[in-house]
């Protein structure tokens, strides 16, 4: 659990709230139900329309990795394919067939496969590193429908404020509904920069990170791996896998 993030997101929430007392406001005045259905439920719809289906429903489930990111253990990583280059040195390349049944991670059992195919050090780089990169693609393009919300979400935040100046200017004749009026139109505009900054880009911000450190724990295992084909020393392997830690 990313303990961080749950305290971020409750700071954030906490001084806005806390200034609007201190300013003499009242917390009620800043829930708007229509405002926020205008605000969030825009920025679905425009979300959406940008969004393949597909692409869609991957970032909505990848936005449960700003509070629980994904598991990433380099360490036993660097274990493993040290394991490996051991078994491969002492009995070689076939002898790893034996090791694929207990490796769950996919990409690992490929690459393991390629091994015992018998696959060069270059072409087997070569066939790995394709996956990482479609791999970081998809990730990183689901990630980007909470920054093109974090964009979306400010104007249309106006445009709630916008229409609820219109209900204000129909009311003209009643100037004791004004200044109330006027309020709750800009509670939208609140509503949207607020879910921009607050919400929306930290979250791309924080998926691009946790990406990130994904794809270099694969460029790890890759380099491991090309390491066992050239026939490197495992403490080579193992000593070479440890500079990605720094």
């Amino acid at each position: 659990m990313d303990k961080i993030s749950f305290f971020g997101l409750a700071l954030g929430l906490a001084t806005i709230l806390v200034g609007q007392v201190l300013e003499g406001g009242h917390v009620s005045s800043l829930i708007q139900p229509t405002a926020m259905l205008i605000v969030f439920g825009g920025t679905l719809g425009a979300v959406m329309l940008q969004s393949p289906m597909p692409v869609f429903l991957a970032g909505m489930r990848m936005s449960i990795w700003v509070f629980f990111p994904p598991s990433i253990d380099p360490l036993k990583l660097i274990s493993d394919v040290g394991h490996w280059s051991q078994v491969a040195r002492k009995e070689g390349l076939l002898a790893l067939e034996e090791q694929i049944p207990s490796v769950s991670d996919p990409f690992a059992r490929k690459g393991l496969q390629l091994l015992v195919d018998g696959a060069e050090p270059d072409r087997l780089r070569e066939v790995l590193d394709v996956e990482i990169g479609a791999y970081e693609a998809h990730l990183k393009l689901a990630s980007k429908i909470w920054e093109s919300a974090g964009g979306y979400s400010p104007t249309i935040g106006i445009i709630g404020a916008v229409m609820g100046l219109i209900h204000v200017m129909e009311n003209l004749a009643d100037p004791a509904k004004l200044g109330s009026g006027i309020a709750v139109a800009f509670v939208a505009t609140i509503y949207g920069v607020g879910a921009a900054n607050l919400v929306f880009l930290p979250i791309a911000k924080k998926l691009m990170a946790n990406i990130s450190i994904l794809v270099i724990q694969r460029e790890m295992l890759v380099d491991g791996l090309v390491g066992i084909a050239n026939g490197d020393n495992p403490r080579i392997v193992e000593s070479r896998l440890q500079g990605y830690l720094a």
